[in-house]
């Protein structure tokens, strides 16, 4: 264990107009690895920047992934979805054994086999959007008109919404992810429209089953249905800012190496050169922990940065180059241990459907603005494009 206290660091994390991944995560990984930093509330938090040591809070049984826990650091608003004790089901900050249930009765719904079974569908999705996008002209806002449309009509067919509500359903979703373009009273009515959509959803599924994730969870009986509407939303919010902040950040970087267009290890890489869910995998001790030979005390707060650990020269040879030939596929851009993405499966189709497609049907596509010019993420937990305008 260290014997000297390591210097507190400013937050927040991002400055606008710098680059990204902030280059003071590479100072931070070379001084202590583990630092701590103040939150605008006064809170003591840790920031862990080594790849191991990010895996290690990840695995840790005496770190916590529940918001309700004294010293949880709260970073952000929750874009108008209540706190989870107001939603059952919201299973994302329980820990084992009640997180276990949850994703055990998820699992098969993300399996290879029924997302390769899911590829047809996302094919036309995909095929429509480019094809309205052609009919409107020779330019597009990539991130309104394509990459955020995307994981919201996914996951709407695979809760099996009918046709005729998927406007609805991909409207309030726009909203409620869009925190640039939207108000907190927007987004607010938004959440709760699509909360009770979804309830008033499952209650019809449970009277007139049909072939979907709904039907399936349902018929199994391990979660309720009142826990249900909790875990729709929950895959709702996590699959599609994600998503859609990989699918505009990879059609960028693709342009700006257009060597890696058709490799379909550009995916695996993008995920771990964009890091997009940075701020996601928030953590307290509930137990006095020694990590990276840091003594983290029960209370104090814990950020492991994905884009950090993606980027550390001990786990990835010039973590800074994007290369999709690089043999290290150890990032953990989908988190790490029992709350590893449930949907990375899905995702890694999705973006390897969208950068095929778009490429193939429409190959002169090119940035309608210069790179430096494009408006970045810097104001959430999640780090992607506000707009990328494009022209073909």
């Amino acid at each position: 264990m260290t014997g000297t206290e390591p210097k507190t660091v400013p937050f927040p994390l991002r400055v606008p107009g710098e680059p990204f991944p902030p280059p003071r995560y590479e100072e931070y990984r070379r001084r202590e690895g583990l630092v701590p930093t103040q939150l605008p509330n006064g809170n003591r938090v840790w920031l862990v920047t080594r790849h191991t040591e990010v895996r290690a809070v990840l695995t840790s049984k005496k770190i916590s992934a529940n918001p309700d826990r004294e010293g949880f650091p709260h970073i952000s608003d929750t874009m108008g979805v209540p706190r989870q004790e107001q939603i059952p089901g919201w299973f994302v900050g329980l820990d084992s054994p009640e997180h276990d249930r949850f994703r055990k009765a998820l699992i098969p719904e993300f399996t290879v086999r029924r997302v390769r079974a899911m590829r047809p569908a996302i094919e036309r999705t995909v095929d429509e959007l480019i094809d309205t996008m052609l009919a409107a002209g020779n330019s597009a806002d990539l991130v309104a008109d394509f990459a955020l449309p995307v994981p919201s009509l996914v996951i709407s067919t695979l809760l099996g919404i009918p046709p005729v509500d998927r406007d609805f359903f991909e409207s309030r979703t726009r909203t409620l992810v869009s925190i640039r373009t939207s108000t907190e009273q927007q987004r607010d009515t938004a959440a709760k429209e699509l909360l009770r959509y979804i309830n008033r959803l499952v209650g019809i599924k449970a009277q007139w089953p049909g072939d979907d994730l709904i039907t399936r969870l349902l018929a199994t009986g391990s979660i309720s249905v009142q826990e249900m509407t909790g875990v729709l939303m929950l895959l709702l919010i996590a699959g599609h800012e994600t998503t859609a902040n990989n699918i505009a950040l990879g059609v960028v970087t693709l342009l700006l190496n257009p060597q890696w267009v058709g490799d379909q290890r550009a995916v695996e890489e993008t995920l771990r050169f964009h890091s997009v869910a940075d701020l996601v995998s928030l953590r307290v001790a509930v137990e006095d922990v020694e990590i990276g030979g840091h003594l983290i005390r029960a209370g104090e707060g814990v950020i492991p940065l994905a884009a950090a650990a993606n980027h550390d020269e001990s786990a990835f040879a010039c973590p800074h180059a994007f290369d999709p030939a690089r043999t290290e596929r150890h990032h953990v851009a989908f988190g790490y241990g029992v709350h590893q993405c449930l949907g990375q499966n899905l995702v890694r189709t999705e973006m390897e459907i969208v950068y095929r497609r778009l490429f193939e049907r429409i190959p002169t596509l090119e940035l309608a603005v210069p790179v430096e010019e494009l408006p970045l993420k810097y104001d959430g937990v999640l780090y992607g494009l506000h707009e990328l305008p494009v022209r073909w």
